[in-house]
């Protein structure tokens, strides 16, 4: 892990380091103050290059950085924080944004469960709306752009009672040939990472990934309880409980949608944000060919037993991988 930036130093010789606001394996988020707007403060996240790789890699990758911090700097949306600037100092790339004040909605949640208590519908559905309004706009992009890691934590509620969604540490810009590139790497976080993702950078992710991830958020939000990982869904189906059985105060619309969502097949689910977001509101915009009730808990991802068992290999070797880099 990088060490971080100290407080006082300055990036730029614009950006003045006050305190560590978050903490990844590729490097750490601040909070700085900028010295050329007098009291704006911003969110810079900072990335570092890994040194094992060769360095023409490490070219690429940066070049790949500033190519892709670029799109996310022509963002423009209410829901999203204003990319400002990005740069390089060392071995470390740097991407500046606005900073969001108030609590995630995991901070949020977390505190409703210690009161006994789960979000209101209302009050969640009315944040769906605005994520889903700011996932459309990123999907709307030429090319699309993809975040990969939705999830509370990265949800900022402001006083105002405004959702943004932050950290672009993980999104991707669909190419032409609808493969993906990464802004920089990772694979998001598994509660509510779908399954074709796990191939990290090298597996195939489009819009409807990030529709199981807004999906499996709400499910969070709405019952205090975090939905299985993929993996696990996928190897004991019966892991997935229906939402209505842990809050039954969630309307049928709503627990539909949400469980057409996180179908572990990205055929299975709704095919761009707006459909799902029809679903959510029990709009009659969804597709009458569509059932908005398409998953049971034990809803395979693989059509053949064959699938199944390659697809269990595969996620076998890829943690036995993981594992070894950790021992």
């Amino acid at each position: 892990m990088p060490i971080p930036l100290k407080p006082d130093e300055v990036l730029k010789d614009r950006y003045i380091i006050r305190q560590i606001i978050g903490r990844g394996g590729m490097g750490s988020i601040y909070l700085a103050d900028d010295n050329r707007l007098v009291g704006r403060q911003c969110a810079i996240k900072e990335v570092q290059q890994d040194q094992s790789v060769p360095t023409e890699l490490r070219e690429q990758g940066r070049e790949q950085f500033y190519r892709e911090a670029s799109v996310l700097a022509r963002l423009d949306h209410p829901t999203l924080p204003k990319v400002s600037d990005f740069f390089s100092e060392g071995d470390r790339d740097y991407l500046v944004m606005d900073f969001i004040a108030g609590d995630d909605l995991k901070t949020v949640m977390d505190q409703a469960r210690k009161e006994g208590r789960t979000l209101p519908v209302e009050e969640v559905l009315s944040w769906a709306k605005q994520l889903a309004d700011a996932l459309e706009y990123l999907h709307s992009q030429d090319p699309p752009v993809i975040h990969r890691d939705i999830k509370p934590s990265n949800l900022k509620l402001t006083p105002q009672n405004m959702v943004k969604l932050v950290d672009f540490g993980l999104v991707k810009q669909m190419a032409p040939d609808e493969l993906t590139i990464t802004v920089i790497q990772g694979r998001g976080t598994a509660l509510y990472t779908p399954l074709e993702q796990y191939g990290g950078d090298e597996g195939h992710t489009d819009v409807r990934s990030d529709i199981y991830a807004f999906a499996a958020t709400l499910y969070h939000l709405l019952t205090n309880t975090a939905p299985p990982e993929a993996k696990q869904r996928f190897l004991t189906p019966q892991a997935f409980i229906d939402p209505r059985d842990l809050n039954p105060q969630i309307p049928d619309t709503i627990a539909d949608a949400l469980m057409w969502g996180m179908n572990l097949h990205p055929d299975d689910r709704p095919q761009d944000i707006a459909k799902f977001r029809a679903a959510l509101m029990g709009s009659a915009l969804v597709d009458s060919k569509s059932s908005t009730r398409p998953l049971e808990p034990s809803f395979p991802y693989f059509r053949n037993e064959v699938d199944r068992l390659l697809a269990g290999a595969a996620i076998f070797l890829a943690l036995l991988a993981i594992f070894a880099t950790l021992t």
